[in-house]
């Protein structure tokens, strides 16, 4: 018997409404598409230069919506240094840094931003700029070529800093195959150099 009026009777179980269940069924079939797309690099890629290809014609035939395309141009050079920077900075690391030396133990280059999320925060970007040009609050009047020349040397500038704490470090963000063994070569070159026949 329920004296009380006691927590647990069934009657007070909240159930889902239509909405969230849809929601939820959508975001879970958005996520295993992205999910599956992630081993198909070159397909993602390909996709992505169709959406940029879209944004530009849209800007061109338009003629505006250049601060749209400033503001986008910022986010990519942001997300791009990200992509290029290793997970670990070496000047702030007082841990073990990335080897310098032959002789030093091998560590992958683990950038801060992977491959997969700069490539969907991009297309996400793209996306979302192109949506901005269908209102016409964001298409301020400026002189493009001010903010083209403006971005230039911003990228110039950021590029330039980014390669030197590339150089001073020693680091290369880009691998380009498996690196193979040389034991054999290298052993002799050693045994050469001591004087031994």
């Amino acid at each position: 018997m329920n004296v009380g009026g006691a927590v647990g009777t069934g009657d007070t179980d909240l159930k889902p409404s239509p909405l969230s269940e849809y929601t939820h069924t959508l975001s879970r079939r958005y996520q295993h598409l992205l999910d599956k797309s992630t081993p198909l690099v070159l397909h993602r890629w390909i996709g992505f230069a169709v959406v940029v290809f879209i944004y530009a014609l849209r800007v061109y035939f338009v003629q505006g919506f250049y601060i749209v395309t400033y503001g986008l141009g910022i986010y990519i050079l942001q997300l791009f240094l990200a992509f290029l920077s290793p997970q670990v900075d070496p000047e702030l690391n007082d841990g073990p840094s990335l080897p310098t030396r032959g002789s030093e133990e091998f560590r992958p280059f683990v950038r801060r931003l992977p491959e997969f999320k700069f490539w969907y925060s991009l297309t996400k970007a793209f996306c979302i700029a192109f949506m901005l040009t269908f209102f016409s609050m964001f298409d301020v009047p400026v002189f493009w070529p001010i903010l083209l020349f403006y971005w230039l040397v911003l990228f110039v500038s950021t590029m330039k800093r980014q390669i030197m704490h590339m150089i001073k470090y020693r680091y290369v963000p880009f691998t380009f195959g498996k690196r193979k063994y040389t034991g054999k070569k290298a052993a002799s070159v050693d045994d050469a150099s001591s004087g031994r026949p």
